[in-house]
């Protein structure tokens, strides 16, 4: 079996490091916002081209937090994709905001900026984009329409730490940047965890009083915040993998110029590439009609894979109990024909030659047909 997402192996190449690093911090004793989360969020925010890092209890605790510390409240809208992980507009329902959803951009999945400028209405308060599958968004358009509104700009980079766009980072752009550390992201935890990036430091300092129940001295609380705490013994696993991220979304873009040589004259649609933009290929994921069979397929020769996304948003049913459905032809057209590949950076080429072979042999007896 070569499966779609290995983070055993990954942990395996890195126990001793890990077991030293939990080690040190039961013997030190100090499990919330200890050292290692000071150290972590400082050196993600330099990663990200930032100035602060806040360490949360998870990537939809970062997106939620982000809005609600940038004054989001009921009445507002923020403008998002329909086509992502649902925790995108939970986060905006929870802050009593409405999420309007924009289509997508065809080729790479992302915020159509051209679509986002005619949605904005007066009671528009920020845009939300996401780098979907660690591809990043069109950030230079988007932030032009976001000044050009006075609009806050929060960026769903949970699929997409080490992104770049003309060698700025992901998480730098906007407002805040929203990261995820659930196990299989490209840095992931044993557990859930999140971060906030800012350069802002006012907004620094009402993220970390609302992730600590408004704490601002112990036993003095300056509002109503929440318990959004990243632990000391996740960020010490985190700051093990941070030293190997960059080496891993190598080793990812690698695998992703394999893939893209390989199937070359199939009828497939590869993910986009530009040369200003740097992925991360959280996930490799092709389009094509015959996703279904071809999952199948690849199944029954061992090979994981998923369709990701299935449904849109707007045909969720939590999203048709609470609003109205809109119409989003590209949207509704890519889900359920989007199909992801294995990209992990401990894939062997032995396995992905594998993968490749079954791929390309699937459209060859399609053709046959």
């Amino acid at each position: 079996m070569i499966p779609l997402i290995d983070i055993v192996r990954q942990h395996q190449t890195l126990k001793g490091e890990m077991e030293r690093a939990v080690g040190a911090v039961l013997n030190q004793g100090q499990f919330i916002l200890g050292p290692n989360c000071q150290s972590l969020e400082q050196e993600i925010a330099d990663y990200c081209g930032t100035r602060y890092g806040i360490g949360v209890n998870s990537g939809t605790d970062a997106l939620f937090l982000a809005l609600h510390a940038l004054g989001v409240r009921e009445g507002d809208e923020v403008i998002t994709s329909p086509y992502t992980f649902f925790a995108t507009i939970e986060a905006i329902v929870h802050t009593g905001a409405r999420p309007v959803l924009v289509d997508i951009d065809p080729h790479h999945y992302n915020l159509d900026p051209e679509q986002v400028e005619q949605a904005i209405t007066a009671r528009t308060k920020a845009i939300l984009p996401v780098h979907l599958f660690g591809y990043p968004a069109d950030m230079k358009s988007l932030s032009s329409i976001a000044r050009r509104y006075g609009l806050h700009l929060v960026e769903d980079a949970c699929q997409a730490i080490g992104a770049e766009i003309g060698g700025k980072p992901v998480g730098s752009w906007g407002d805040v940047g929203c990261f995820s550390f659930y196990p299989t992201k490209n840095l992931g935890g044993v557990g859930d965890g999140g971060m906030i990036t800012t350069s802002d430091p006012e907004l620094c300092e009402r993220l970390r009083r609302l992730r600590t129940h408004g704490t601002y001295r112990k036993y003095h609380h300056s509002c109503f915040g929440f318990n959004s705490r990243l632990d000391e013994i996740q960020a010490a696993i985190l700051r093990v993998k941070l030293k190997h991220l960059p080496k891993w979304n190598l080793r990812r873009r690698a695998l992703a110029r394999r893939y893209r040589e390989a199937f070359r004259g199939l009828p497939l649609q590869l993910p986009s590439e530009s040369p200003r933009v740097t992925p991360t290929y959280h996930l490799y994921v092709v389009q094509t009609p015959h996703s279904v069979s071809l999952k199948q397929w690849l199944l029954d020769r061992g090979i994981g894979c998923e369709i990701y996304y299935p449904m849109p948003l707007h045909h969720q049913r939590a999203w048709n109990d609470r609003f109205p459905v809109p119409s989003l032809p590209r949207a509704e057209a890519v889900a359920g024909t989007t199909l992801a590949l294995p990209i992990y950076p401990e894939l062997s080429d032995a396995e992905q030659e594998t993968i490749i072979k079954a791929v390309v042999r699937f459209f060859k007896e399609e053709k046959a047909r």
